[in-house]
């Protein structure tokens, strides 16, 4: 059976079943406490778990940061919510300089099993220094992984293994899709990570994506059967590891590829999944991978400019269109 759930009950109930089933793992973060989360995903939690395993922190991305590594190097499994990773870019010391690094400076003596979870990405007319796509820069680093999903059943799946893993986990939501809906499995669900899923069977072109860009990749695949093109699409949900058996298998099917990603262009996902491609599938291609990337330069606050900005569906139907007729 399964039950409809918005993207921020299943976070939650991911969450809370983990610190019922391991008293080690506890939550902290700006909000997360007397005021429910600033997104509402921990509403319930300080009731159920008190204060010490649900912590309100202070204004202070750094500080409590480094807090949850050095609970985690010391056999804690934290939690640590940022409002938004923009904020986080201040708490980036922790995370790439001791977090990611605690495995490969101890020779594999111990880990740092945390995840850093918040949204990532566009949130409508927030402007320049709130609207910012952290995925490429977090998958960067080796030592972290990065998972990327506004699908509830993936999200709790994935949040579950997140917290059980043993390594730093990134996870990337979208503060516009906390009210997106889904069906969640009941029951223990895990989703592995480094896995990609599926979404829509096609024969003639792949449209990979991940994150909320995937509701614009279905939306032009829908388009496209109206004129006769099967487009698969595929949703990474995990950026590291990225699962490359699966991008392949499908291009080995359709011969064609288009990245759909809302990030700048420049040292993107897309750019690494198109580098792949061509090393790993070269003979199967009939077209060079294409892109449709947000635009390079930051994000402007005119909602007409943001639409200008971002991908959407008529951007990714003219990408097909340029690899299955050029």
């Amino acid at each position: 059976m399964a039950r409809e759930l918005q993207l921020r009950e299943a976070l939650n109930e991911a969450m809370s079943e983990e610190m019922r089933l391991d008293d080690r793992v506890f939550v902290m973060g700006e909000e997360v406490a007397q005021y429910n989360g600033a997104y509402k995903v921990t509403k319930g939690m300080l009731d159920e778990f008190g204060p010490q395993r649900v912590i309100d922190t202070p204004i202070a991305e750094l500080g409590f940061a480094g807090i949850g590594v050095g609970a985690a190097m010391n056999g804690l499994r934290p939690i640590v919510e940022f409002m938004t990773w923009n904020f986080a870019v201040l708490a980036f010391d922790q995370i790439v300089n001791n977090a990611a690094k605690t495995l490969s400076q101890s020779a594999g003596q111990f880990s740092c099993p945390i995840v850093f979870r918040g949204p990532s990405g566009s949130a409508g007319q927030l402007a320049q220094q709130h609207s910012q796509t952290f995925e490429s820069w977090l998958a960067n680093c080796p030592g972290l992984k990065v998972v990327s999903t506004i699908d509830p059943a993936d999200a709790k799946g994935l949040m579950k293994a997140a917290i059980r893993d043993e390594d730093v986990v990134c996870f990337m939501e979208s503060e516009v899709m906390y009210g997106h809906k889904g069906l969640v499995p009941d029951g223990e669900h895990l989703v592995e990570i480094g896995k990609a899923a599926v979404k829509r069977e096609g024969t003639d072109v792949t449209i990979v994506s991940y994150n909320k860009m995937v509701l614009v990749a279905l939306q032009a695949a829908e388009e496209l059967a109206k004129e006769g093109i099967s487009a698969e699409v595929i949703d990474l949900r995990t950026i590291r590891p990225l699962d490359y058996h699966t991008l392949v298998n499908s291009l080995k099917k359709t011969n064609r590829m288009v990245v759909v990603e809302e990030s700048w262009p420049f040292a993107s996902v897309a750019s690494e999944i198109a580098y792949q491609m061509q090393s790993y599938a070269f003979d199967y291609l009939d077209a060079p991978v294409a892109r449709v990337m947000g635009a390079d330069t930051s994000m402007p606050y005119a909602p007409t400019l943001v639409e200008e900005y971002l991908p959407n569906p008529a951007k990714v139907i003219k990408a097909v269109k340029q690899v299955i007729y050029r």
